[in-house]
């Protein structure tokens, strides 16, 4: 019988980590000594270049007389501006969500038949294995649904009778597979989590082929499935807005990094979902919707702008909120004056907020839009504009859907499973040598010295 608990620190731990933490500590200043581009950006915040993509473009730039100086933020996929892609999404039923699917898979817009044939493919894929949810979901119910996501992609491969097939057909039909189960693999892990964590009643809704992925997530999560055109519209939105930035983004560069090995789709696309996990990317909108929580109890007018800039001080401050010294969903690796999603999202925030009565919140994310970089300006030392990013609003959209929070995370992966598809597309066909970039050792060589004498 073991003699300590899974999660326990012990002294000897606690003296181990340490040790770990004084043996880990690189010198900043050593990157400038040294011109390393720490994260793979340089002093401006620039990517550095390590790929070539033909999937989708991020742009914050732009040439005037000779020299680039920012400008608004523009996003297209495979050559189409995707605010003009959301600006003229028919009014109906239409959803783009697959359509955009088919753009960045194919590179190409699909005609009305290719698209019926397309949805009508995803609709035949969008089911789980045999007694996948009772054998798998519901086996060990997990806290977290993006470890939950990351789990069932990586059993799915024991499913499959040629998983570690790489050749272009099979890792395409693998990757249109895995956008199908996508919502599916996100919302049953949640249903599961409710029922045996919060003690609520288990209710899985089987998937509708004819709905969109917007309609079978709203479907498939609430008990009485229903919802209305506006909700899966936004969430459609929603989905078109995360589902690809460039190739250069932490979890797209993990797909290409984890793919340039040879290994299989699954193994990628888990290793993705693990990127988009962690705070500073894919979980940033709960940490968003947290703040604002934390910023709602502790101010006491929320039109004052003394007091909100006074909060947003604190955060920076590192006494305010989690004590981490940010202000989450401010500025962007890439962007400065504006990043195109956010603002396309604005514009149905404030609709939603409208309709839903939560106009005294969107107020105070306007305010807290218009000081924050004020305040960063004035703390921080910054290389380029900051704005609010697509994390800004998104996490209020799905808190004004009535979204539980456990799925935020979860709504982007399933966005962004196509981009990723994309670009393990791309990386498969173009069949390019293993990744290795080069890292500088500052350990200085040393005599082995026997136990003994030590």
């Amino acid at each position: 019988m073991a003699d300590h608990t899974f999660s326990e620190i012990t002294p000897q731990l606690v003296k181990l980590s340490e040790m770990s933490k004084k043996s880990s500590y690189i010198d900043p200043e050593l990157y400038q000594e040294y011109d390393v581009k720490r994260g793979l950006r340089d002093l401006n915040g620039k990517g550095v270049l390590v790929g070539i993509t033909d999937i989708s473009e991020v742009n914050s730039t732009k040439i005037v007389d000779g020299k680039s100086v920012p400008c608004d933020g523009q996003l297209f996929y495979r050559g189409y501006n995707v605010q003009e892609i959301i600006k003229n999404q028919p009014k109906d039923s239409h959803f783009g969500f697959e359509e955009c699917t088919y753009l960045l898979l194919f590179g190409k817009l699909p005609t009305r038949q290719e698209l019926d044939e397309f949805c009508d493919l995803l609709g035949r894929y969008r089911s789980l294995p045999q007694n996948f949810v009772r054998d798998v979901i519901m086996k060990k119910p997990s806290k977290d649904m993006m470890n939950a996501l990351a789990r069932g992609v990586l059993t799915l491969y024991s499913y499959d009778e040629k998983p570690d097939d790489t050749s272009e057909a099979n890792v395409l039909r693998q990757c249109l597979q895995l956008i199908s189960m996508f919502p599916l693999l996100s919302v049953y892990s949640y249903q599961t989590y409710r029922h045996y964590y919060n003690m609520e009643s288990l209710i899985i809704h089987p998937p509708k082929k004819e709905f969109s992925t917007a309609e079978n997530i709203l479907h498939c999560l609430r008990d009485d499935s229903k919802f209305s055109p506006l909700e899966a519209k936004l969430l459609d939105v929603a989905l078109i807005l995360h589902m690809e930035h460039g190739g250069g983004n932490n979890s797209t560069f993990t797909t290409h990094l984890v793919s340039s090995s040879g290994t299989d789709t699954y193994s990628a696309i888990a290793a993705a979902i693990g990127s988009l996990k962690g705070p500073k990317h894919g979980g940033a909108n709960i940490k968003v919707v947290k703040m604002f929580a934390d910023m709602k109890e502790h101010v006491k007018d929320w039109t004052n702008e003394e007091e909100v800039r006074s909060y947003l001080e604190a955060l920076l401050d590192k006494k305010a909120f989690d004590h981490a010294g940010l202000i989450y969903g401010m500025g962007h690796a890439v962007y400065s004056l504006s990043d195109p999603r956010a603002v396309t999202f604005r514009s149905y925030v404030e609709a939603l907020s409208e309709e839903k009565g939560y106009q005294k919140e969107f107020a105070l994310y306007s305010l807290v839009e218009r000081l924050a970089p004020e305040v960063i300006a004035d703390k921080r030392k910054i290389y380029k504009g900051v704005s609010p990013n697509v994390d800004f609003y998104s996490g209020f959209v799905y808190e004004m859907l009535g979204l539980p929070m456990e799925l935020y995370t979860p709504i982007f992966a399933i966005a962004r499973i196509a981009g990723w598809s994309a670009h393990r597309m791309e990386e498969i066909c173009h069949k390019g040598k293993i990744m290795r970039p080069a890292y500088m050792t500052v350990c200085p060589h040393r005599d082995f010295t026997p136990i003994d004498q030590r």
